[in-house]
């Protein structure tokens, strides 16, 4: 854990801190949304996947923003992180669309 700290700037600690944080956010957003498709407001689905999203990603972008000295292997796993979730959140929005038509 220090050579995490002090090689790469990145606190395992905070990291982790972060990812449990988002955990009720992530589960609370995922009803809304569904919630939301269920009762056809395209407008608070658009609002509850953004905060879907940005509570998978919060984690990475803090190794992103303030990570240091990593392999450039890491930023590709963050990017392709980062993309299956968006992917994923799409491919289940555009699923539960071709459902309820």
């Amino acid at each position: 854990m220090k050579q995490a700290i002090d090689h790469y700037s990145v606190n395992p600690a905070i990291f982790l801190a972060i990812y449990l944080m988002s955990v009720p956010f992530f589960y609370y957003s995922l009803f809304r949304m569904m919630r939301a498709i269920a009762k056809k407001r395209g407008n608070e689905v658009l609002v509850w996947s953004t905060v879907f999203l940005c509570t998978i990603i919060a984690p990475f972008i803090y190794v992103l923003f303030f990570g240091r000295n990593l392999p450039w292997w890491v930023y590709g796993i963050i990017a392709l992180l980062i993309g299956q979730g968006i992917f994923s959140l799409i491919r289940k929005l555009r699923k539960t669309n071709k459902a309820k038509s």
